[in-house]
């Protein structure tokens, strides 16, 4: 049997904690890129191009205008597949023409909670939120609520689905993998 002694032991969880730090950071990082939404806000510029510095909001249909270019629409659109997308239809009118796009503001990534929560209402969102940080913004859950039969409702298309969450359960450190990644226009119901 090995004896610890306090220096060695001390090492030990540091490294330990340092692990867990670095499985934490790694575990954070989106599967994919951040696709832009409706209502979303962009700051596009072309190099060189003083007149085509223009922010523009997404509209619900996910397109926008922009001159020389028309009408884009960004439907499943990363903001990398934008870019591409834009010097596509500039290179027409431009030579090489070099763009840039920045979502300046990330207002079209919104998710809902209802029910017995201490606030109510739709939090637009980091991309990267799960069913707890969600319940957290809304002020954590009531007296009344039934913490154990709350439903994410998620819609892909036409289908709807509902996603059941057991908080007491994740509180514990339990069956933690229901504590899913929400995605925009999810809505967590409390009853």
């Amino acid at each position: 049997m090995r004896r610890w002694t306090g220096g060695a032991l001390l090492g030990l969880l540091i490294s330990i904690s340092f692990n867990n730090i670095l499985y934490a950071q790694e575990q954070a990082v989106p599967d994919k890129p951040y696709a832009v939404l409706p209502g979303d806000v962009l700051q596009i510029s072309v190099w060189k191009e003083p007149d085509l510095q223009i922010e523009v909001l997404i509209r619900p249909d996910s397109a926008f205008s922009f001159p020389l270019a028309g009408d884009i629409s960004t439907k499943d659109l990363s903001v990398v597949e934008l870019q591409a997308k834009l010097e596509q239809r500039l290179s027409r009118y431009l030579s090489n023409p070099v763009v840039t796009v920045a979502v300046s503001q990330v207002l079209g990534n919104k998710i809902y909670v209802i029910g017995q929560v201490n606030n109510p209402g739709d939090f637009v969102v980091n991309p990267q939120v799960d069913v707890m940080q969600a319940l957290s913004m809304a002020g954590g859950l009531t007296a009344f609520a039934a913490a154990n039969d709350i439903k994410i409702l998620r819609r892909t298309g036409a289908h709807q689905a509902a996603i059941l969450f057991k908080y007491n359960e994740v509180l514990k450190g339990t069956n933690l993998n229901q504590n899913i990644m929400l995605q925009s226009g999810d809505i967590v119901v409390v009853p």
